[in-house]
């Protein structure tokens, strides 16, 4: 893996930010897109725009069969057995939502269990939330051990045959953890219940093999795998998704329309109602291109490599504070700290000042904070186009952060 020669193909890191080379280390929050995937989009608007499923003219053919070869993309990509489990969606929030919506307010009644974990992405926690209180169902947690993992002893302890759904974060946006999925769904069948995973932060850097998991919903995002904004995907089981009913009803998800009934279209397009997310899809199309080209395998081993290196390199810092396993082999790349008596966001504005762009916040898991104890946290996270040179910027630039604090105060 030549990632000197990967760079080149992301034209955004070719710059200067606040007067520094730009080190993008924020990828968990959206990754930066390579040539391939803007070359995509753009050749699709200039050369064959149209709507897809309703024309026979020339340009509807040829955006239709770009729209349902980047759905056969995304099948190989995540090795679903059909096309017919691939529904296009906005990102991992909708997706999720289209779950717990569809398949929860059919599923789920008074006295029900949803099990999360307190690790999860909003996302992953407030539509539960919200189908808990409307159905009068009780939402458990799996407590975490003192690093940031699950144990599959608190699992089984958790999930009990009450349960209906288990929703499980492939991999964590804050400590990095990657979560035993497989395992996790055999206690969740054993016990009855279905198994869904937000895959936001897995897809993009390991293989995914949604049959060997044998999960039964899995949700995931184009923007943070070198795609656009705005499109994702929801797999699900082909089964379930022929029992759930559709939430948004419009043009071309239906099959009949009259006056007072109306029918749906077959998988997956009862689930894609008005004119679907084309160009994105498209773009997400190139994306898997361009990453398989490369091979997942070799991108995860890489990054392993980097998280690593910045386990290293942070901890040498005195002060520092890094949250999630120590162990490299058990985090994704992406490392979340605090810098004694410095907040996080003043930790990103310094950083920013030297061209590194990190994140600073809660990152959208609060229950994690308060489990964590802190209000907010920074995170640097990597991917394909990061270097150990970016690190070592950012381990200086974290020193400078603290000796300015140090004099300020």
């Amino acid at each position: 893996m030549d990632v000197r020669e990967i760079r080149k193909q992301f034209p955004i890191l070719d710059q200067e930010v606040n007067g520094h080379p730009l080190v993008y280390l924020d990828s968990a929050a959206t990754s930066q897109k390579p040539i391939k995937v803007i070359e995509a989009i753009d050749q699709y608007y200039r050369q064959y725009n149209s709507n897809v499923h309703r024309g026979v003219h020339t340009l509807g053919t040829r955006a239709t069969d770009g729209y349902e070869g980047a759905r056969e993309k995304v099948r190989q990509f995540i090795h679903a057995k059909s096309t017919e489990e691939i529904i296009f969606t906005r990102g991992t929030t909708t997706a999720i939502n289209t779950v717990a919506a569809s398949y929860g307010r059919a599923n789920v009644g008074a006295g029900d269990e949803i099990v999360i974990t307190h690790m999860e992405h909003h996302s992953n926690i407030i539509p539960w939330q919200q189908l808990a209180k409307e159905k009068g169902a009780t939402l458990k947690y799996v407590p975490l051990q003192e690093d940031g993992t699950i144990s599959l002893e608190d699992v089984k302890a958790t999930v009990t045959s009450n349960t209906k759904i288990v929703s499980i974060m492939m991999v964590s946006n804050v400590l990095g953890t990657m979560n035993p999925i497989k395992e996790i769904t055999q206690i969740a069948h054993e016990n009855g219940s279905i198994m869904v995973v937000d895959g936001a932060q897995a897809a993009p850097h390991m293989k995914v093999d949604v049959q060997d998991l044998d999960c039964d919903f899995f949700a995931f995002s184009g923007h943070k795998m070198g795609g656009p904004t705005g499109i994702g995907v929801l797999y699900g089981k082909k089964q379930l998704l022929e029992a759930m009913e559709p939430i948004e009803f419009g043009g071309e998800m239906i099959d009949f329309v009259g006056l007072y009934e109306s029918t749906w279209k077959e998988l997956p397009w009862k689930f894609e109602g008005g004119t679907p997310i084309i160009a994105g899809a498209i773009g997400l199309g190139a994306a898997i291109d361009f990453l398989e080209e490369i091979g997942l395998d070799t991108i995860e081993a890489y990054e392993h490599k980097l998280a690593a290196y910045a386990l290293d390199k942070l901890s040498e810092i005195e002060g520092m504070q890094i949250f999630g396993p120590k162990d490299p082999s058990k985090r994704a790349g992406l490392v979340t700290f605090n810098i004694d008596d410095v907040h996080p966001h003043d930790v990103a504005t310094v950083l920013d000042s030297e061209g590194i762009a990190v994140r600073a916040g809660h990152h959208c898991a609060q229950p994690l904070m308060k489990w964590l104890k802190v209000s907010a946290t920074a995170r640097a996270s990597f991917y394909l186009y990061n270097t150990e040179e970016d690190i070592d910027k950012l381990a200086a630039g974290l020193v400078k952060t603290k000796e300015y604090f140090s004099d300020v105060f």
